[in-house]
């Protein structure tokens, strides 16, 4: 997979994580750009839901979408 590839997926992907927590903000999201543990524990932090329950969602999230790296 070449980097616009991956850079494209990312984007579908940053959609999916809004529109599951839509108190996430652009800046919040991008600055850990494809870093799903660090978005992982941001989400965590903000919402009061455990790392590893946050983690499943987005891996399940990736999934779904058909946008693994």
């Amino acid at each position: 997979m070449n980097t616009e590839q991956v850079k494209g997926n990312w984007q579908i992907l940053k959609g999916k994580i809004k529109e599951q927590w839509g108190k996430m903000t652009d800046d919040e999201i991008g600055t850990v750009e494809g870093q799903y543990d660090q978005v992982a524990g941001k989400i965590a932090v903000k919402y009061g839901q455990a790392k590893e329950e946050v983690s499943r969602k987005l891996k399940q999230m990736e999934s779904d979408c058909g946008c693994q790296a």
